[in-house]
């Protein structure tokens, strides 16, 4: 039976585009989204309702906003056997097994976008072989033993935005002191990337690395210096805290 999704927004496409679209159905809520993926990858069907993926379906990936999550999941009947893949964040697996009104197995995944490109390494919880093949097909599954782990790599993961802030801010200031905004992006682009795959292949803490690309009174390290004593890490750590909380459903 296909893989359903519920809910078809940019992670959903993002998965879709990573597994070759073959054996999918997906909901048309996100018609726009819908309509493309299904002229992109023609193995890949569009169903008429939320309803039908769930009934032609055995494992079901729930991709809506958590605003909205129980709006969309408690009319859905499911059925004894499916499995449940929930992307939706700061959602803990008791809400939605109250929700859904079975005991079904439900395992909550963190994807990213580069699963489009089967690069992604997606936290799972609980372990669950099925859905770490899944995952593995994306890119690498990272089953977590228990839920504390999980909440914190999900706090990992939303630190997106301030990777790309950060170069937005340093590209701004280059250019009000008078760099092109195009040698700016390119320079600031390529320079984080390379610094991302040292990262990446290097088998050294982050420490290590930072001060290996850091000259005892120089550039490099004046600027950390400098952003840590006015608060950068500071606020780092709060806001990471603040996420924590929130994942963990506690006001944050």
């Amino acid at each position: 039976m296909p893989l359903g999704f519920i809910g078809t927004g940019t992670m959903t496409a993002a998965m879709v585009a990573g597994l070759g679209g073959e054996g999918i159905l997906v909901s048309p809520r996100g018609a726009a989204v819908a309509a493309d993926l299904a002229r992109r990858f023609p193995g890949l069907r569009v169903a008429t309702d939320n309803q039908a993926v769930v009934d032609g379906c055995e494992m079901v990936v729930l991709a809506v906003r958590p605003q909205v999550a129980e709006a969309v999941i408690r009319p859905l009947r499911f059925r004894s056997g499916q499995k449940v893949v929930s992307l939706i964040a700061a959602t803990q697996i008791a809400s939605l097994r109250d929700w859904i009104g079975l005991d079904l197995p439900v395992i909550r995944a963190i994807p990213l976008p580069f699963v489009a490109d089967r690069a992604s390494v997606t936290p799972i919880f609980p372990p669950d072989a099925e859905t770490a093949a899944l995952f593995n097909r994306l890119g690498t599954a990272l089953p977590c033993h228990d839920i504390a782990e999980f909440d914190l790599l999900a706090v990992g993961s939303a630190l997106m935005g301030s990777y790309f802030g950060l170069l937005e801010t340093a590209q701004g200031w280059l250019e009000a002191r008078g760099l092109g905004a195009d040698a700016a992006r390119a320079y600031l682009a390529a320079l984080f990337a390379n610094l991302g795959k040292v990262a990446l292949d290097s088998p050294d803490t982050f420490a290590t690395l930072r001060d290996g690309h850091s000259t005892p009174g120089g550039l490099n390290e004046q600027i950390f210096r400098d952003f840590a004593a006015g608060g950068g890490t500071a606020a780092l750590v709060a806001a990471l805290d603040r996420v924590l909380a929130r994942v963990r459903g506690r006001a944050g």
